[in-house]
């Protein structure tokens, strides 16, 4: 029932999307220093000019990167993204490692990351301790006579399962001052409703072998008839997926903002154990409740409570122990991982372990690593040169929404005065997260893990007694991402981010803007897509655009759906436009701002050609440069499937073929197949 979900967003809109850029000029570089990345910032050596551009520009502008570019053994997909994870993994392994050798005061933050890293790292201690550390939650589990007493033991904090019904505290999409309990559905072993549903292709086969690969889980830790209580467990979430939204429904925030009184959920489901659930969370006191998935509630709670209670137990059994794999023995960690990561995902090879400690401490003390991590690799002057960017941006977005031909005066003053009140936050937060009540204990890999799950839920539970600090980040300094919030009307954009090819205070301004010049508008395009649009300027969730608007803006939208749901990264397996569609106005309206930000900074001067490329090239390739991606087959699919973003190489061309800019910096024509009539382009912003 309950979720421990750390550091809840609420309504946030997390995008794979971020940086800085600077220079004012159409000049070449902008510090006078030497580019990281070629002459000018661009890879020209990885095109492939025997591709036009009009044809893929993806591939023309990477199709040499691509072509000699391995994917990892430890990865599903590689490119710019992966590329800067890897190297903060390692400048992070570096400053843990310090620590961990140093070690630190008890009760320090040094202590805490020292004592987490080392006992995460030491699996020969982890192999030797067996299942020892399991055993008390699995002995919780196995006394489970009824629904009632499993409902609780999955509601208490610190025991890792998995449930048809998920809690936890959020933010208030329609009162940006408090935090709220929020429910939403959940409980698949499979990434997605569809792996449960479709007869097709791969999907029969997945099923057996995650059938199988439940019942050895099983097995591993002492229960007997592992293949027979799989199946039961398979059937349970099969029928857990037949009442999930479809993923491209539950974007709407307009249906998934459902406030209902604790009278009110208890009759979704009369016979359903509501109040154990939030008495054994901690939320015995919270009267109020955002729903999401309304429909799904009632019939999630009903089938709980029909499915025998052997086949409960058997479901939270294994989720138990997929959950905490990473600091189970090695075989238990081998188990899951061949199936969760090799066969569902084609990872040939699990990460080093130095890898997943790494990301186990950010996990739990991410902010600890980051003020470190920030001393050392985001100088000053990166922040003020990314906050001078995001208001040349700021500024263009308010020109072109001036320019808007379908948006009415009305509806152009609301949508300003939102602009205006945008906050960006550049590299790290003012205030850094206290850790004080956190134990950390060397040589418990499990209990830290377990602690730390604890501590971050009871954090979560107490700031429904407050109101929300907006100061607050949901991302690390040392993440490779950016998001927009809603609830706040807020873009951040983490220090990691903020480096080539995204930006690089040496190379061309064109280069810059068309990076994260783009990434910005993206960021800021959240605002103003089909989703954060629904907010107002203060974060509020109602509706304030005139509803011819509304209608115009839905027209323009569906074309851009429609254009994606074209693309077939898979045979048999389009883009689905409507699931990947604010994505997609991110990346279409903010590429168009960036070029008109670019244009704008040139102050009327003629950008340089560098290299036999002129400006706007320059600022095309930059673009197309961010999203280099390679995937596995089976990545792909589930990106496909279930992620919001289309696939990289659509994100590259998507964008560019509904700009009249490209097409004149190309020479793209009718005969090219990104080709476009002009009536068909897309301008949204």
């Amino acid at each position: 029932m309950i979720m421990l979900s750390r550091r809840a967003m609420g309504a946030s809109s997390l995008a794979l999307l971020a940086g800085c850029a600077t220079g004012t000029s159409g000049g070449t570089t902008g510090s006078g220093g030497a580019p990281a990345i070629g002459s000018f910032g661009v890879d020209l050596a990885g095109r492939d000019l025997s591709v036009r551009p009009g044809d893929d520009f993806f591939q023309y502008a990477n199709g040499t990167w691509a072509a000699n570019t391995p994917i990892p053994s430890d990865r599903t997909r590689w490119g710019t993204f992966d590329i800067l994870r890897e190297k903060a993994d390692n400048d992070q392994r570096v400053i843990i490692e310090e620590v961990a050798l140093a070690g630190g005061r008890p009760g320090t933050n040094q202590q805490k990351i020292a004592d987490y890293y080392n006992s995460y790292l030491d699996q020969a201690a982890i192999d030797a301790r067996g299942l020892a550390p399991l055993q008390e939650e699995l002995a919780q589990i196995a006394a489970v006579q009824n629904h009632e007493q499993a409902i609780r033991v999955i509601a208490s904090p610190g025991i890792a399962v998995t449930s048809p019904i998920a809690m936890y505290v959020g933010l208030d999409e329609r009162n940006p001052n408090r935090y709220i309990t929020n429910m939403s559905h959940s409980g698949l072993g499979l990434p997605e409703r569809e792996y449960y549903r479709r007869t097709d292709g791969v999907f029969p086969g997945l099923r057996e072998q995650y059938v199988a690969h439940m019942g050895r889980t099983l097995e591993l830790v002492g229960q007997t008839n592992g293949a027979a209580k799989a199946a039961s467990v398979m059937a349970f979430e099969t029928q857990i997926a037949e009442r999930h939204w479809l993923r491209a429904d539950r974007r709407d925030r307009s249906r998934t903002y459902n406030l209902k009184t604790r009278a009110e959920i208890r009759a979704l489901a009369p016979s359903f154990p509501w109040d154990a659930a939030f008495e054994a969370s901690g939320l015995g006191g919270a009267q109020e409740v955002v729903i999401a998935e309304l429909s799904a509630m009632g019939p999630l709670a009903e089938l709980f409570m029909a499915t025998p209670i052997d086949t409960i137990k058997a479901y939270l059994s294994y989720h138990l122990v997929r959950n905490n794999a990473s600091v189970l023995p090695s075989n238990i960690d081998a188990e899951i991982f061949d199936f969760h990561g090799r066969v569902l995902n084609g990872q040939p090879q699990q990460r080093e372990r130095w890898k997943r400690a790494v990301a186990a401490v950010n996990g739990s003390l991410g902010e600890a690593v980051g003020q470190v991590y920030v001393q050392r690799h985001f100088p000053p002057a990166a922040k003020a040169q990314m906050l001078e960017l995001v208001e040349n941006m700021r500024t263009a977005y308010g020109q072109r929404i001036d320019a808007l031909s379908w948006m009415s005066a009305e509806t152009k003053v609301a949508a300003r005065e939102k602009l205006a009140t945008f906050r960006p936050k550049i590299g790290y937060p003012d205030r850094w997260r206290d850790y004080s009540a956190l134990e950390v204990r060397a040589g418990d890999a499990f209990g830290n893990s377990k602690r730390a799950q604890i501590f971050d839920w009871e954090e979560s539970v107490s700031r429904l007694d407050r109101p929300t600090d907006k100061d607050e980040w949901f991302m690390t300094p040392q993440t490779v991402n950016a998001y927009y919030n809603p609830v706040f009307n807020e873009i951040v954009f983490p220090a990691a981010i903020l480096q080539p090819p995204f930006f690089d205070p040496n190379a061309d301004p064109a280069v810059n803007y068309g990076g994260i010049g783009g990434v910005i508008g993206h960021e800021m395009g959240h605002g103003f897509d089909d989703q954060g649009a629904k907010s107002d300027a203060q974060g509020v969730l109602r509706d304030w655009w005139n509803a011819e608007d509304v209608r115009r803006f839905e027209e323009v939208t569906g074309r851009l759906a429609d254009q994606y749901s074209a693309f077939e990264p898979l045979p048999g397996l389009p883009i689905n436009g409507r699931l990947t569609l604010g994505e997609n106005i991110g990346d279409n309206g903010g590429l168009q701002v960036a070029y008109h930000a670019y244009t704008i900074s040139r102050g009327g001067r003629e950008a340089q050609v560098i290299d036999g490329v002129t400006g706007d090239q320059r600022f095309f390739l930059g673009w197309a440069q961010v999203w280099r991606t390679l995937f596995r087959e089976e990545a792909l699919r589930n990106q496909v499937l279930n992620g919001p973003h289309s696939p990289g190489m659509y994100r590259a061309n998507g964008p560019v073929r509904n700009m009249d800019a490209w097409y004149a910096a190309f020479d793209v024509t009718a005969e090219d197949d990104l080709y476009l009539p002009p009536d068909q382009r897309v301008t949204i912003w």
